[in-house]
């Protein structure tokens, strides 16, 4: 039985295969993706047993979406089929000083028309050790966020530990962004493990933390979120310092009720695709908490696997645990042989 049940929308990425803009070559590349899909993938690959319930349309990119998870280990057979659309995004690359740019055209979608009642939690989350979700799927209507409530209601019932990813995403909110605001701060309080940075904790609950320095500011947003969340345990996320489009810096963090653990930072340069990170990262994470490690093993592995994702091209991480330790314990960049 699976360990780990990952609950969202997933995604068809349509790109620029080069860094010029969106369609200013005749060339587009496609590639699976989604926050909970790509959680689903890095965990299969780091030995998981991960299972990814969604509502896909019933044609070939929904088979295409199937295939592409059954590919890297993945349970898709919770995965529901309904006459629809998939849901798309569209990416800019960066380039120079140009930032990338997301284009969502995802409403009406298969997933976000699927009722509440057609996912039957007693039975998806039997023999779980986990769920995660994220707060893209209140974003996507009513009914996602019906489905989303029941999951984590069964979840609890069952004594089932909750990630909750953040994911506060402006352009999915517009107009409403203080009911975004509120519904994810009704969704963070029932979460086990809580992805987000004091940005995201200053959003739901209201706090203002810009006058103190980075790390100043996300212990005091971790000491608010638990004030604020009574069965949160970690806190999770990483800082990212972007020296240019393609060299950033990336360290993770972990806070509990007692302390916070920080990473080494990470230089990243050149990056390949840095679309996914955070959730290769939040991957890590669950990981490590699976495993048994402590708040600071957690923060280095999480962050070795997002920093190794800006490598990767695509949605998806698809390391395996040995190539993260090998990132973690080892100084040196020879050939591996």
């Amino acid at each position: 039985m699976n360990t780990i049940v990952c609950f969202g929308e997933i995604l068809l990425r349509i790109g620029a295969s080069g860094p010029d803009p969106l369609l200013r070559t005749p060339a587009l590349a496609g590639h699976v993706g989604g926050a909970e899909a790509n959680v689903a993938v890095s965990l299969a690959c780091l030995g998981h047993g991960a299972s990814m319930v969604t509502t896909l349309p019933d044609h070939a990119l929904g088979d295409a979406c199937i295939a592409e998870l059954r590919r890297h280990g993945v349970d898709t057979s919770a995965i529901r089929r309904e006459a629809g659309r998939l849901g798309l995004y569209f990416l800019s690359p960066p380039a120079m000083l140009r930032p990338s740019q997301v284009i969502y055209d995802r409403a009406g979608s298969a997933f976000a028309q699927a009722s509440a009642e057609a996912y039957h939690w007693s039975d998806l989350l039997r023999g779980a050790r986990w769920l995660h979700v994220s707060g893209i799927t209140p974003a996507l209507g009513e009914r996602a966020s019906q489905a989303l409530d029941a999951a984590i209601s069964a979840a609890e019932t069952l004594g089932i530990g909750v990630s909750f990813d953040c994911n506060f995403r402006p352009t999915l909110w517009r107009g409403r962004e203080s009911e975004g605001a509120r519904a994810l701060a009704a969704l963070a309080r029932r979460a086990t493990l809580l992805f987000g940075g004091a940005l995201d904790v200053a959003t739901m609950f209201g706090q203002d933390f810009t006058a103190s320095l980075a790390d100043e500011a996300l212990a005091l947003a971790a000491r608010a979120a638990f004030a604020e969340c009574p069965k949160l345990e970690w806190l999770a996320t990483t800082q990212r310092i972007a020296r240019s489009i393609d060299h950033h810096e990336l360290t993770g963090y972990v806070a509990t009720r007692t302390g916070l653990a920080a990473s080494r930072r990470f230089d990243l340069q050149p990056i390949v695709d840095r679309v996914g990170a955070g959730d290769a990262f939040a991957a890590g994470v669950l990981h490590a908490r699976l495993h048994g490690m402590d708040a600071q093993q957690a923060a280095d592995f999480g962050a070795a696997a997002g920093a190794l994702k800006h490598s990767i091209t695509g949605d998806f991480s698809i390391l395996r645990e040995t190539e993260i330790l090998n990132l973690l314990n080892s100084n040196g960049l020879d050939i591996q042989r």
